[in-house]
């Protein structure tokens, strides 16, 4: 992919996004433009060879991909200034959540095909789980869109109303899972491991967990089965876990993160 790629924000998303693309080998870092107004922030991003500054019509001139990785608050004004300035090409792209797409399309001028779409930080590293919805688009475009996030990690097509959803089960369930990771460190030390090698533990078995799952199409419990006994050990901590109600807190804060998203939406 050689088109230029402007992502307008480089805040802690718009970077991450931009380091995967280079650490993914996606593009080259010579196409990729982040804007930020205050430009030294991303200093960083410059060092890996990708153009950065403030002016944001320069950046999304003759850019095949323009995503806007803004607060959902500023879209509005950046979209109404930026819209004489799009390519005829350009594929829009807003991360900003809340913001829906019949609304991209007025403030954008509804010329282009818009998406919204929800990765997680996890993109810095190729590794993201993005869902995407699109309007105005054809299927061509989508598929265009589609390969691009792919080399940033797994991508699905989902229908608009399920955009908070998805922003609650991948995008803040990166800092569910991460909580999970650093409870497990705690208990490490607690029955004698250092920190160090605690979290390293931990951290590996959460990902060879999930590529269970991932790789052997297979159930979570399915896999639980496959390490629990009778009267062992194993089920004795996931009993104790959900005496002191692990499954059930995970739940009630994906419900009351997806409550207040539907909050902010209205």
């Amino acid at each position: 992919m050689n088109q230029k790629i402007a992502i307008i924000g480089g805040g802690n998303l718009g970077s991450a996004i931009a380091r995967g693309l280079v650490h993914t080998k996606a593009t080259v870092p010579d196409s990729i433009f982040v804007t930020r107004r205050r430009v030294e922030l991303i200093s960083s991003l410059a060092s890996l060879g990708i153009n950065t500054g403030n002016d944001n019509v320069e950046a999304v001139k003759n850019a095949g991909i323009v995503l806007f990785a803004v607060k959902p608050y500023q879209i509005a004004e950046v979209c109404e200034h930026l819209k004489p300035h799009f390519a005829p090409n350009a594929i829009l792209v807003s991360l900003a959540a809340g913001v829906e797409n019949k609304r991209l399309l007025e403030i954008t001028g509804g010329r282009h095909p818009v998406f919204r779409a929800m990765p997680n930080t996890a993109i810095a590293i190729g590794e993201s789980m993005t869902c995407l919805s699109g309007s105005n688009n054809s299927p061509e475009q989508a598929e265009l869109l589609k390969k691009f996030f792919e080399k940033l990690g797994s991508v699905m097509f989902i229908t608009e109303d399920l955009m908070s959803a998805a922003t609650v089960l991948a995008a803040c369930g990166i800092a569910f899972a991460l909580r999970f990771i650093r409870a497990a460190t705690q208990g490490g030390v607690e029955i004698g491991f250092s920190s160090e090698a605690a979290l390293k533990i931990a951290s590996q078995t959460v990902k060879g967990a999930a590529q269970l799952i991932v790789q052997g199409n297979t159930h979570p419990e399915a896999e639980i089965d496959k390490v629990t006994t009778p009267r062992g050990i194993t089920i004795s901590g996931l009993n104790e876990m959900e005496h002191q109600g692990f499954s059930s807190s995970l739940i009630k804060g994906l419900i009351t993160s997806f409550q207040k998203i539907e909050g902010i939406s209205k």
